[in-house]
């Protein structure tokens, strides 16, 4: 969705810009930061002019003056949490997303802009955010799906298999596999430039069964399709969709048996990570520049042990065969 600038306040335009050119942000993320802030500048006009929040949809953007938000301190953001929670149904983890929008908008307009003479964000908390170990396919189950990917319908299987095989095997986000060009792999030293977060590149080594694929792949592919700069095409010959990817991986893991388990292709994501750590041996250091991840912490969530590796351990104890006399 393209933003209507004209429709907001000369501050969150600002706002915008500084996202995109300074930050670096991504086109969709930009919107989801404007849509999340959106709804909280709506909110707290309804709020300040003792108007009922569900006439917020009405609110116009550029009514939200920036005399507005100097008024907001702690406890008007910990109604706002109150009224997503309650109101709005949102999880702690959507509380969360949606709250890391306002703050960013709030310290750009204290630290960097200089509108506002405090954040009262500063000493904001935020509802605890339940930490879930990531869901996984075993090595087993892995090599499964690749299977029934090579079993998909003749025409497209080349592309559908190849677009299995990167994810199982280098951990991808979707939207860097949409994203990615011909020109992006190089055959002769192994590797493929990667477009990640926040427009962020990286390169990324490229092992057999990855490369085979690709060559594979492209010498299937029509010559010339309409987008021939995309490396994965549509039937008509464009780059790929978002949802068309993710089709490709619901009916592989249909085909697979793997179906209604809430596996996605984040959820592929986690796996290769996991082959690698668990698998490969691979260091966390490591897997944080495979993968992409700003910061270790992230990478962390990877280094959950298998339920081999938990038995064995306590296995190992050396009390492990005392036993009662009787």
């Amino acid at each position: 969705m393209e933003i209507d600038r004209s429709q907001n306040p000369m501050y969150l335009n600002d706002y915008l810009t500084y996202l995109d050119v300074i930050r670096g942000k991504a086109k969709r993320t930009v919107t989801e930061y404007y849509n999340d802030i959106a709804m909280f500048l709506r909110w707290l006009h309804c709020v300040s002019r003792h108007r009922p929040v569900s006439e917020a949809a009405e609110v116009q953007l550029t009514d939200v003056a920036a005399d507005e938000l100097q008024q907001v301190n702690v406890s008007v953001l910990y109604d706002y949490i109150r009224y997503l929670r309650d109101t709005r149904g949102n999880t702690p983890r959507s509380v969360s997303r949606r709250m890391s929008a306002v703050r960013s908008l709030f310290k750009y307009l204290t630290k960097t802009k200089g509108i506002l003479s405090a954040d009262p964000c500063q000493n904001l908390e935020l509802p605890t955010v339940k930490k879930n170990l990531p869901r996984f396919l075993t090595l087993e189950e892995s090599e499964r799906m690749l299977k029934s990917a090579e079993q998909m319908p003749e025409h497209e299987m080349l592309r559908d298999y190849c677009i299995v095989t990167l994810f199982l095997n280098c951990g991808f986000r979707l939207a860097e596999l949409v994203g990615m060009n011909v020109g992006d792999v190089d055959f002769y030293n192994r590797q493929i430039r990667v477009l990640g977060k926040g427009s962020k590149e990286r390169i990324v080594y490229l092992n057999d069964a990855c490369l085979a694929s690709i060559q594979e792949y492209l010498q299937s592919r029509e010559n010339p399709p309409q987008e021939p700069d995309a490396l994965f095409l549509s039937r008509n010959h464009r780059r790929i969709s978002r949802r068309r990817v993710q089709q490709i991986v619901e009916n592989t893991l249909t085909a697979s048996g793997l179906a209604g388990r809430g596996l996605s292709t984040h959820k592929l994501r986690h796996t290769a990570a996991t082959l690698m750590y668990q698998h490969g041996h691979v260091d966390t250091l490591t897997l944080k520049e495979i993968l992409g991840h700003q910061s270790i912490a992230t990478t962390e969530i990877y280094t959950h042990l298998s339920s081999e590796q938990r038995q064995a351990a306590i296995d190992s104890n050396p009390l492990a065969g005392e036993h009662r006399k009787k």
